[in-house]
C-alpha cells in the first residue's frame, strides 16, 4: 500500500498528461498515474498486522511501487510476488532489493494485473490502482485455488459500497456481488493526509476474505440477473421485470436453453408471452413483486434466481 503508483484515485483527479508533480528517489511520479507516495508508516504497520502473515506464506502485492510495503512483507513471509505495471518502478524496487538478505524471496514481475494469470499466493496485500479495483476484486476472488484474505487500501467510496448491506444507502450491485463469493470487513480510515501529494479522496483499508468453497452458483447468471435488478433499484421488481425489452431478453434466453435440451422452440410472440406469465408466476411465490432490489438480502437474491430457473428462465445464454 504504501507504494508510489497508487496509479487512479478518483476519475478526473489525475491532472494533465504527463506532467510530473512530485519526484521520490529519483522517480517521477506522474499526474497521468494518479500517482502518490504514503508518508504515514503507521498505516503500513497496520495492514501487515490485520494480514497476520506467516513465515510459510506466499503473499501477492499488486503495484509495488518503489517497494516500501514491498520490504517489509519481505521481513514476515516466505515469498512476495509482486505485480508492477510501470518499468520505472520495477527497476527502482529491483534496486532497494538487489544484494539484501530478502532478494531470494521476491519475485517480480512486470505486467498488467488484469492481464496476467496470477501464480499461487496464499494472501494478497496491497494499495489497489482505483481505477481497476472493481475489476481486481473480482479477478481476486474467482482465482484457484482460494487464498486466505485479502487486505486491499482502496477509495474510501469503493469501500462503503463494497460492504453495504440492504437499506444502507450506498447498497448496489458491487456489494451484492461481493457478498456472494467473499465475507467483506472495513478495517480502517486513511486520510488523504496521508499522501503525499495528497490525492483529493480518502481511502480505506478492507479485509476480503474468500467464501471456501464457493456458492453453488453460475456467478455469469446470477450477474445478470442482479444487474437487471439494480439498474433501477429502487423500482419495485414488478416494474422492473414488466418492459417489453427485459421479456424479450428473457425468452431470447428461453428459447436458447429450449434449444440446448433439444425441446420445440415457438415463435417470438408465444415465448414472450410464456416468458411474461413465469415472471409474473415467479414473482407472486416469492412475494417478491413489490420488493426493491435496494432492500433486498443475499439469501432473497438467491431465492429469486433458484425459482426463475425452476421456471426455465435464465440471464445468460
Amino acid at each position: 500500500m504504501p507504494k508510489a503508483d497508487k496509479r487512479n484515485s478518483k476519475p478526473g483527479s489525475s491532472g494533465s498528461g504527463s506532467t510530473p508533480y512530485h519526484r521520490h528517489v529519483g522517480v517521477e511520479l506522474h499526474h497521468s498515474l494518479g500517482q502518490h507516495l504514503l508518508k504515514n508508516p503507521l498505516v503500513t504497520v497496520a495492514m501487515i498486522e490485520k494480514a497476520a502473515i506467516k513465515s510459510t506464506d506466499t503473499v501477492l502485492e499488486i503495484g509495488p511501487g518503489t517497494g516500501n510495503l514491498t520490504l517489509k512483507l519481505l521481513e514476515v513471509a516466505k515469498k512476495v510476488i509482486a505485480v508492477e505495471h510501470d518499468p520505472r518502478m520495477v527497476v527502482e524496487l529491483q534496486k532497494r532489493v538487489q544484494g539484501t538478505v530478502y532478494a531470494h524471496k521476491l519475485q517480480l514481475i512486470h505486467s498488467d494485473v488484469m492481464k496476467l494469470d496470477l501464480p499461487f499466493f496464499n494472501l494478497c496485500v496491497a494499495n489497489i490502482p482505483y481505477q481497476i479495483s472493481s475489476p481486481l476484486v473480482f479477478k481476486l476472488l474467482s482465482h484457484a485455488p482460494r487464498f486466505r484474505c485479502a487486505i486491499l487500501m482502496v477509495q474510501r467510496e469503493f469501500a462503503l459500497r463494497l460492504c453495504a448491506k440492504p437499506t444502507d444507502e450506498l447498497f448496489c450491485r458491487l456489494a451484492v456481488n461481493t457478498q456472494l463469493l467473499a465475507k467483506v470487513d472495513h478495517l480502517m480510515k486513511v486520510s488523504k493526509n496521508s499522501f503525499r501529494p495528497p490525492p483529493k479522496v480518502d481511502s480505506s483499508v478492507v479485509r476480503l476474505e474468500p467464501l471456501n468453497p464457493p456458492p453453488p452458483i453460475n456467478f455469469v447468471e446470477w450477474d445478470g440477473m442482479v444487474r437487471l435488478c439494480f439498474n433501477r433499484k429502487n423500482k419495485t421488481l414488478g416494474a422492473i421485470f414488466k418492459p417489453k425489452a427485459v421479456l424479450q431478453l428473457l425468452a431470447e434466453n428461453f428459447r436458447t436453453h429450449k434449444a440446448l435440451r433439444n425441446e420445440p422452440v415457438g415463435d417470438d410472440a408465444s415465448d414472450t408471452s410464456q416468458v411474461h406469465e413465469l415472471v409474473d408466476r415467479v414473482l407472486e411465490e416469492t412475494g417478491f413483486a413489490e420488493q426493491r432490489a435496494s432492500k433486498m438480502s443475499q439469501e432473497d437474491f438467491m431465492l429469486l434466481l433458484a425459482k426463475f430457473n425452476e421456471a426455465g428462465l435464465h440471464f445468460s445464454t
